[in-house]
């Protein structure tokens, strides 16, 4: 089994989801700025509603990903891809299972000073707060 260690040095970091191609870019950053971590830790990715943990591994020509997570308080989950362009940005595709695909790109940004938190779990819409 490949471990995330295997991955291009390149890859690793903190992305900043600038553009999608399917998915409006107002919104985009409902959640706080839309993003992506690669680090081998706890990973996680979040844009428009969606707040999900990631799994990265590496590929010939970049990364996949699988990732599980809630849009809003509905769980979901999905796979990706990913490659380093000759312009330093993050190319990728995201797609939401037996759902919506999207190609997103993505810049190099330093880690937020607040994390990204975890995906909120159903019984969460319900609690009062």
């Amino acid at each position: 089994m490949t471990s995330s260690s295997d991955l291009s040095a390149d890859l690793y970091g903190w992305w900043r989801i600038i553009e999608t191609s399917q998915w409006v870019s107002e919104g985009l950053d409902d959640l706080g700025p839309a993003m992506l971590s690669i680090t081998g830790h706890a990973d996680r990715l979040r844009m428009h509603c969606l707040l999900a943990y990631v799994n990265v591994r590496p590929t010939k020509n970049g990364a996949s990903f699988s990732w599980n997570g809630a849009w809003e308080y509905d769980q979901m989950s999905g796979t990706g891809s990913l490659k380093l362009g000759k312009d330093g940005k993050l190319h990728g595709r995201i797609k939401i299972k037996d759902s919506d695909s999207s190609t997103f790109i993505a810049e190099r940004t330093s880690q937020p000073t607040e994390p990204i938190p975890g995906p909120p779990s159903y019984r969460d819409k319900w609690t009062r707060r």
